[in-house]
């Protein structure tokens, strides 16, 4: 989860030459049917059991065409293979564009200003080829900072630096150096007009026991944002890019079922909006899984925190559009599940993101050195579609931002539904065979089988 992205994915130098291994999954019982969704404005419903396809009120206004959905590279891409590896798994998602993420520094890309003024834009240069080529709405997220900026010598990053420094903060004196070299970075990329500022609070919070740095984050994006702004005045801009943490126990406003969120979380999050300068969206990340690696009341009732997440978040900000820049479902601890349920859990996690109107979900595309890597996006190897692109490609043309939902039950509710007036998304929450009626059809699902079906 959080803790880990800068470890795993640190050494760029070192992810830039090694391919991602091989990956045998199991594959979706069905493929969403092939027609054009219906985009129109959500329709309000009151709450449904979770066998329902509820709503959560009408959600932010977003750009028309927004497909919610998408993904972040990490620190080897289609782009790092070979140049035909690169053309055939941007080939697939040219047709179900999405959105997809890239960081300045580290995840794929190596120090982009070595030295003061003089900038490296090769690996950018490179992952946004990759996102063009594969019809992306491209996001840049504006992190990591180079070694100068923190402390560190002038020059391109040792490996020390990725793996030991790649997360530190840049000292307040260079701010304005950060902001400045955000500016450039929007300058350059003049199609790109999305912006998440920074990542988790790192460097910004060692201890999550103790309170963030919240306003030494808010000083640093508030200069981003000025910057960046008056650089590219069309450019959209969301932070604070901050992991909802929970745990199972502890008494703040919000909780659930599923626990209650770290107070040091809340008290971040609204120092930020009440003295940012501003923002065109929010952003956050977090996990269904407490910091304990508990999942509760299960694997899938605990997905409700991302609902309850988001809601706070609508309420809090006068229903600015709530991007999750990652999200989480699996415990860290070790925790494997077959792949029919991991997909079932992921489907599950993306239907809360629909019924409480979450404008954007980027999933983060797991990177392997070696071994199995079952939830990436591509087989390593080859560059296939795996069972998981097949997904978040389908909620992308079914149930983008902005696409009418309908209050639909499903008769059994071991088998949660998503519904819009062209397609039906079922899906069995349990390990054993279910028959249920929804909308007048009778459907027979498998244990953890994901249902796509035409109305």
């Amino acid at each position: 989860m959080r803790r880990r992205l800068g470890r795993a994915a640190a050494s760029a130098a070192t992810a830039m030459a090694v391919a991602l291994a091989v990956t045998s999954c199991s594959l979706l019982g069905q493929s969403p049917q092939q027609r054009p969704p219906t985009v129109q404005k959500t329709t309000a419903a009151p709450q449904a059991s979770p066998g329902a396809s509820g709503l959560a009120g009408k959600p932010p206004q977003v750009e028309d065409g927004w497909p919610r959905w998408g993904f972040t590279h990490t620190g080897v891409s289609a782009n790092n293979i070979t140049r035909e590896f690169e053309q055939r798994v941007a080939g697939r998602f040219a047709k179900t564009p999405m959105l997809q993420n890239q960081h300045i520094m580290g995840f794929g890309a190596f120090n982009p200003e070595p030295h003061p003024g003089r900038y490296v834009w090769e690996d950018l240069d490179s992952r946004m080829n990759l996102m063009r080529q594969s019809g992306a709405t491209p996001v840049i997220t504006l992190c990591c900072a180079p070694d100068w900026m923190k402390g560190g010598p002038e020059g391109p990053t040792s490996e020390e630096g990725w793996a030991e420094h790649l997360e530190d903060a840049p000292y307040p004196e260079h701010f304005d150096d950060f902001a400045k070299l955000s500016a450039a970075v929007a300058t350059r990329y003049k199609d790109v007009k999305y912006f998440m500022v920074w990542n988790e609070f790192k460097g910004f919070w060692k201890d999550h026991s103790k309170p963030a740095d919240y306003k030494g984050y808010t000083e640093l994006y508030n200069k981003v944002y000025d910057a960046v702004k008056a650089a590219r005045p069309d450019a959209q801009i969301g932070g604070p890019y901050l992991g909802f943490d929970s745990n199972k126990g502890g008494d703040t406003e919000l909780r659930g079922e599923w626990g209650v969120v770290n107070q040091h979380v809340l008290d971040a999050f609204t120092y930020w909006f009440e003295h940012k300068k501003g923002a065109d969206f929010v952003v956050v990340d977090g996990a269904s899984v407490t910091d304990a690696h508990e999942l509760l009341p299960d694997e899938f009732g605990a997905l409700s925190k991302f609902s309850a997440v988001t809601q706070w978040l609508r309420d809090k900000t006068g229903d600015l559009p709530v991007w999750w820049s990652e999200w989480y479902f699996v415990p860290e601890d070790g925790t494997t599940w077959p792949e029919p349920k991991r997909l079932a859990v992921q489907a599950a996690s993306m239907v809360e993101f629909a019924r409480s109107g979450a404008a954007t979900a980027l999933y983060w595309n797991p990177q392997a050195k070696e071994g199995s890597c079952p939830a990436c996006l591509w087989e390593p190897r080859t560059g296939a579609e795996q069972p998981t692109a097949r997904l978040v490609a389908g909620f992308t043309k079914w149930f983008p931002a902005g696409v009418e939902l309908e209050a639909v039950t499903s008769s059994d509710a071991k088998v949660r539904v998503l519904a819009q007036p062209e397609q039906l998304l079922l899906v069995n929450t349990s390990d054993g065979q279910v028959t249920t009626t929804v909308a007048g059809t009778r459907f027979t699902l498998k244990p953890y089988e994901i249902k796509w079906s035409g109305r």
